[in-house]
């Protein structure tokens, strides 16, 4: 396995290669990310790893600042899943003259966590244009678990980057049903807890949601009962209506994002 920071290093390597394989990450790497490195391992002959924490998709600046920061450990546990390559960017390697403000992304972008994390998904697409620019990946992998992320990702590359395929990956889920995220991380036990019963009543109530027999409202006086700070938004939208082209079978699912602590969460179940 080959850690390499510098840019001109890293395409010296991957040039020739036809075949290869990107998971791009922001580190504190857990079982989700190791599920897509597997795949994009059983899929492509080299498998590229990036570790590279994108400031301007950080709303806040707390965010960015307690971000966890695991380098060695990371690196300690991609060495033993078959990765070829570890890319650790600087920040003047991935924007030597800044910010792409001319990123266009589709409409849906805007919803859901576009909405409450303006310009958060447009930072997104940026930084993964820049990666995919450098490596020039087969396949990129990404996690259904930010599924309006994967979306406009899916739509964004195949407008831009018609050699790059995007392949999306089931959500990981803890014992506890809490879907995996370097966030988790920030949380605290009983934090845990609450957002683990906040997953199984979503489940155990979810055809009840989708059939209109129970009310968004009253699931989010449930959900701030069981502790909850604040809820950005709880949506149910079907997800192969997401961005055009449609396709025609429904798969509803709900999306959900809450704060416990100062902690944001995500999910669609």
């Amino acid at each position: 396995m080959k850690t390499i920071s510098n840019k001109n290093k890293l395409i010296k390597f991957t040039h020739y290669e036809k075949n290869l394989g990107f998971v791009p990450t922001m580190g504190a790497i857990h079982q989700g990310h190791i599920s897509l490195i597997k795949k994009c391992v059983s899929q492509c002959e080299k498998t590229i790893v990036s570790i590279f924490i994108n400031k301007p998709q950080f709303n806040r600046k707390s965010d960015f600042q307690k971000y966890p920061r695991l380098l060695k450990k990371d690196i300690s546990i991609l060495k033993k899943f078959k990765v070829d390559y570890i890319y650790l960017p600087s920040v003047n390697q991935i924007y030597p003259n800044g910010r792409n403000k001319n990123i266009k992304i589709s409409s849906f972008g805007k919803k859901l966590c576009g909405k409450f994390r303006p310009g958060h998904f447009e930072a997104v697409a940026d930084v993964i244009d820049r990666f995919i620019k450098i490596i020039k990946p087969k396949n990129i992998y990404f996690g259904e678990k930010d599924m309006q992320q994967l979306k406009v990702i899916e739509h964004f590359v195949k407008k831009n980057h018609t050699n790059t395929k995007v392949i999306g990956c089931k959500t990981i889920r803890d014992k506890n049903g809490v879907a995996l995220s370097s966030r988790n991380f920030l949380l605290s036990i009983k934090e845990k807890r609450i957002a683990s019963k906040i997953y199984k009543f979503i489940v155990n109530n979810k055809k009840k949601l989708i059939k209109k027999k129970l009310s968004i409202g009253l699931v989010k006086r449930k959900i701030f009962k069981l502790g909850v700070h604040k809820i950005d938004y709880i949506k149910i939208l079907d997800v192969n209506k997401l961005i055009k082209p449609y396709r025609k079978t429904n798969k509803h699912k709900i999306f959900i994002a809450y704060y416990l602590g100062s902690t944001r969460l995500i999910d669609n179940i």
